[in-house]
């Protein structure tokens, strides 16, 4: 099944604009295939080029004006896939989007390592960044209807949304696949980076995450359970961000001074690959964590949705020493909404402290019965 991706559009409006585009995501998000969609479409007008084979990175690195343009003879579109690869990538892409005429650069990376800190201020005005996920429901809505939707809902709260799961015959290949993900793939950019102690602890730390999610997270207590110290398992969940895997929310505070302002909590951007990191799969009525799950896929698939509407608030969780919380506030020119996550059905009301101290702040409960009013 193709699924046809909402970044598509967005990156073509962009072509012929002299513009750097830059596709962000975790492995195995479907970059490749966007790419290959878009040089289908544009055909002879398309270089694309390899960032991790070896004789690409070695021509790129030849950093000259003349080298560029031979390169780049009789072509509008040069996308270089998992960029990353490639060594100061940034100062290449400087160099040939300032100093060859009539070109758009499309660039992926599954890492923000290098095309994030080495691209930085010198492209400033000439790049445009969108962030690829797991397939999000908004772009399933355009072919699926609401029924098969709801039928399909149990599975994705499961085995979560990357785009080869669709190719994939039953439950045990996803579960394998899933498994596969996890070991071969995600950590990939991490483990190529200096003072990384190895895979083993990368992959202890995410599963110490993935049975707390949705709950305040201690860096101190992580570091104990891990023999590593506060400043070290601070840095690595920093470097698990960079690649597209856990995405923190901080505590919200504004007007009451007992509210939970220091604490984090963390969040997988897929439910598949939190549950394949504790190695469970089992259908939700013999799980104690449907309301982790359900939390999660919420949030995650509410983040894809502004993403890709080009709506970009602060996020937050918002919570009172006294236990009153709200699971995801958006924050938008001081406008606050607020949305609990319940799964079944619910009425819900706000908080009273939150309502209190937020009047103005709009509040809903997400359950069941409207969630695809929020995520699609």
């Amino acid at each position: 099944m193709d699924i046809p991706r909402l970044i598509q559009q967005k990156v073509e409006k962009y072509i012929g604009k002299q513009k750097v585009i830059m596709v962000y995501g975790s492995r195995r998000t479907g970059k490749t295939s966007l790419i290959e969609n878009i040089t289908e479409k544009f055909g002879a007008d398309v270089l694309l080029l390899q960032g991790e084979d070896m004789q690409v990175a070695e021509i790129l690195g030849q950093r000259t004006i003349a080298n560029y343009k031979q390169l780049t003879k009789g072509k509008k579109i040069i996308i270089i896939d998992e960029a990353q690869a490639v060594p100061e990538i940034g100062k290449i892409l400087k160099l040939m989007i300032d100093n060859i005429k009539g070109i758009t650069l499309i660039v992926t990376g599954s890492s923000s390592f290098d095309l994030v800190n080495k691209t930085g201020e010198p492209l400033v005005g000439r790049n445009i960044i969108y962030y690829l996920h797991p397939i999000a429901q908004a772009e399933l809505a355009p072919t699926e209807d609401r029924i098969t939707t709801a039928r399909n809902l149990e599975e994705r709260l499961i085995y979560g949304s990357y785009p080869e799961l669709w190719q994939l015959d039953n439950l045990e290949e996803k579960q394998q696949y899933l498994k596969q993900l996890v070991n071969s793939y995600l950590l990939k950019d991490l483990l190529i980076m200096e003072n990384i102690k190895g895979a083993d602890v990368l992959y202890k730390l995410l599963q110490l995450i993935a049975w707390q999610v949705g709950s305040e997270v201690s860096t101190v207590e992580l570091g104990k359970n891990l023999l590593l110290n506060k400043i070290t398992v601070e840095r690595y969940l920093d470097l698990l961000t960079k690649v597209f895997i856990l995405y923190p929310l901080s505590g919200y505070s504004g007007n009451l001074r007992k509210e939970v302002s220091k604490s984090k909590k963390w969040y997988f951007y897929d439910n598949g690959i939190r549950n394949a990191l504790i190695n469970n799969f089992s259908p939700l009525h013999m799980r104690n964590d449907t309301g982790q799950l359900w939390e999660q896929y919420i949030l995650s698939e509410r983040l894809k949705n502004n993403s890709y509407k080009g709506y970009h608030p602060q996020y937050f969780f918002w919570r009172t020493y006294d236990g009153q919380e709200i699971d995801l506030l958006e924050q938008n020119d001081q406008q606050l909404q607020a949305l609990e996550c319940k799964y079944g059905r619910h009425k819900g009301k706000k908080p009273i402290a939150f309502a209190k101290a937020y009047p103005d702040a709009s509040f809903a409960v997400v359950d069941q019965t409207n969630y695809l009013d929020w995520i699609s």
